[in-house]
């Protein structure tokens, strides 16, 4: 049985921490969310036990923490591989659910938890735009004893530098009820280089806790300190001053040790703050932007305040907020579905940067992580939107808004939209195939028709409005372009770009007819009822058109001049999203009873030309079903695949269905890597658009955090 979730036996004691789903419903997370707020500042477990291995970056770069309990004068190891002399507490349960992942541990006579929490509550983007994860520890006895317990904890300057021979420097600070630690790369080169396999290496990591007389804190060699603690239960009197060096040089951390005095059954806990201030987050068109909550003028000492002043407000938020999407999900996908959304939504909101525009508006900047580095996407943008549609509209609409603005920039010179805007954090103008300068290797009806539809979805959630009046003229060229060339594309790429070139392609074109409907529900929203006909007329004859040339029997073709050929046409969910009614909806339930033929262990195939697999389209694609049964077919060997996959990195959404392992590629530095950590997997929360009153309810709570503020 896969490690995941464990049942104890029913103490009051245990209440607040049990799983919302039975051990048997839980999915075997590949690698365990533990700090998660954005592509730089995201650290990650390798294993089921959080003491079998050193936590690491999503790329798989050592960013140690560690956590060590004293009970009754012994030490044992909660978190990380070190000391290796002190043994590991038994671990007894693991529950990972949207905003927090739980540990249990129990051993000589003590129960113990170890909670991380990131708020990230997309309703909420004061909150949500705060680097900040809460950790915290829980202890209780279970024997009719007392038992003295001291909790250590520390995180290593490796999360503040790209790589270990760079130098730190560190200080330690206190600000009235508050104190911290914080340390950084002396070199400090804010937005110097952009690239995929990179960790940030400006900016400050921040430790901080509440100013109380049991607790003790100080920065310098990460094994010297946790020595110290394993034989004593004490820390080194003095930080250590031999600074600046390099990370590798006696690994330099920032450590806190907490007294509980002596625990009985009553339960008694305290809690840490990691933060992160990278100062400048990105750069578009050359313009260094400002994380959103710095956007008033807020500095370290304010985030961590305001952090520290909404922990115990936050902590009852999220728990109620992870109960109530569980539910949701439970009732419209089941409890193996709820759990992979559980997996997922950290993942893909951690894969995007909320910064300031120089109005204070929100932008968002997704990354595409170990696929290219890429920045702003629009064909990543497309497959997460549903998290975004989901939770915040506003969070979408923030994502559109750059890819606008370099558009009108004067830099983009092609009649369709642009395939990215940069290789991140540097958003500067596109890097992708030709760049600025040619076709080459574009993805012109692919990105044009992302750009349209997502548009049209947020103008029918009444967000988009000065987004249509500001860039009507965009709007209306890449309508005409999808009308010119959508229902017949040429060889070109699609967002399956490691797919290669294909002509006539069914998907693509089936795209380019949901955009051209899209638009016509754009031109509606602005007032011109004649380019609203022509287009919703156009889109109909094309569809119409699409029937024709792509069936094949049973199935519909990858290609129209392809028989025996067939894809995944997960585009077609927007006709059933947005109401159009292009298309029959015989077409749709063909095509899920032809997908139930195709599929092997691990999932469906992205088409028949290999055998390899998208989750995020997986998703969409089994959305399409009608009947809980047939989702329920489809999803299985999804879920197959993400409780047994032997890639032990972030959940990849690009995978082979036979063998369940990740698909592993080299990247342009000859590395070899495989999908993780990317905001696509976003795209999993499709099937909960396709109930519209659920849809309406989160979204909705959106609309009610902004009035409040």
């Amino acid at each position: 049985m896969p490690f995941c979730r464990m049942r104890f036996r029913p103490l009051v004691l245990f209440l607040a921490t049990t799983s919302m789903l039975r051990a048997g419903d839980a999915l075997r997370p590949p690698a365990v969310p533990l700090v998660t707020c954005d592509p730089y500042f995201s650290i990650w477990s390798s294993t089921d036990n959080l003491a079998d291995s050193d936590t690491t970056h999503w790329t798989g770069a050592r960013q140690a923490l560690s956590s060590l309990v004293r009970i009754d004068q012994v030490t044992y190891r909660l978190m990380g591989t070190r000391p290796a002399s002190v043994p590991a507490l038994p671990q007894v349960g693991l529950d990972v659910r949207p905003t927090t992942t739980i540990y249990q541990f129990e051993g000589a006579g003590v129960h113990l938890t170890l909670t991380f929490l990131t708020p990230l509550l997309a309703h909420n983007l004061e909150v949500f735009g705060r680097p900040v994860t809460y950790l915290t520890w829980r202890a209780a006895a279970t024997d009719a004893k007392l038992h003295a317990v001291n909790i250590y904890f520390d995180t290593s300057a490796e999360a503040a530098v790209n790589t270990p021979d760079q130098a730190v420097v560190w200080s330690h600070e206190q600000s009235g009820t508050l104190h911290w630690m914080r340390a950084g790369s002396q070199a400090q080169a804010v937005l110097a280089k952009s690239g995929d396999n990179l960790r940030i290496d400006w900016g400050y990591l921040y430790l901080a806790v509440p100013n109380e007389p049991a607790v003790q804190d100080v920065t310098g060699d990460a094994e010297e300190i946790q020595l110290s603690f394993a034989r004593t239960g004490t820390l080194p009197a003095a930080d250590d001053t031999r600074m600046p060096r390099a990370v590798r040089d006696h690994t330099p951390a920032l450590s806190v040790a907490f007294s509980l005095g002596a625990i009985g059954p009553n339960a008694v806990e305290r809690h840490a703050m990691m933060a992160y201030d990278d100062l400048y987050s990105v750069e578009l068109l050359h313009r260094r932007l400002r994380p959103y909550w710095r956007r008033h003028g807020d500095e370290a000492v304010d985030l961590l305040r305001k952090a520290e002043s909404d922990y115990a407000a936050l902590r009852a938020e999220t728990q109620a907020f992870d109960r109530e999407l569980m539910d949701d999900l439970t009732r419209l996908g089941g409890p193996r579905y709820a759990s992979l959304g559980a997996l997922t939504y950290r993942e893909a909101l951690a894969a995007n940067k909320l910064a300031a525009d120089a109005d204070g508006e929100p932008l968002l900047f997704p990354k595409e992580n170990f696929s290219d580095g890429s920045i702003s996407t629009p064909d990543v943008i497309y497959p997460e939107c549903p998290i975004l549609l989901l939770f915040n509209p506003r969070l979408l609409k923030a994502s559109l808004v750059p890819v606008f603005q370099y558009v009108t920039s004067g830099r983009w010179k092609f009649p369709f939209a642009p395939a990215q805007l940069g290789t991140y954090p540097l958003a500067n103008g596109q890097t992708y195939g030709g760049g600025e300068t040619s076709e080459r290797n574009q993805q012109p009806v692919e990105e044009t028709a992302n750009m349209v539809i997502m548009t049209a979805v947020l103008a029918q959630m009444g967000q988009a409005g000065d987004l249509i009046t500001k860039y009507s003229s965009v709007l209306a060229g890449w309508a005409q372009y999808l009308r010119a060339k959508g229902m017949d594309p040429d060889k070109q790429l699609c967002t399956d770009d490691f797919a290669g070139p294909l002509a006539l392609n069914a998907n693509l074109s089936l795209k380019a007819i949901e955009a051209l409907g899209s638009y016509a529900l754009l031109a509606n929203a602005k007032g011109d009822d004649p380019g609203a006909a022509v287009y919703h007329h156009a889109a109909t004859e094309y569809a119409s058109g699409w029937i024709r040339k792509a069936q094949d029997g049973d199935h519909f073709r990858l290609a129209f001049d392809q028989p025996g050929t067939w894809s995944q046409k997960y585009n077609l969910v927007w006709d059933k999203l947005l109401n159009f009614g292009l298309f029959p909806e015989g077409v749709a339930r063909q095509e899920i009873a032809y997908y139930k033929q195709r599929l092997a262990a691990f999932g469906f195939p992205l088409d028949n030309r290999h055998s390899y697999t998208k989750l995020d389209w997986e998703v969409w694609t089994a959305s399409l079903a009608e009947s809980q049964a047939d989702f329920d077919a489809l999803m299985k060997p999804v879920y197959e695949f993400v409780d047994r996959t032997s890639g032990r990195v972030p959940l990849t959404d690009w995978y082979d269905t036979a063998d369940g392992k990740d698909i592993v590629y080299r990247n342009e530095s000859g590395e070899r890597i495989s999908f993780r950590a990317r905001p696509v997997v976003g795209g999993i929360f499709m099937k909960v658009l396709t109930d519209a009153p659920t849809w309406k309810k989160w979204s909705g709570k959106a609309n009610g955090a902004a009035h409040a503020r």
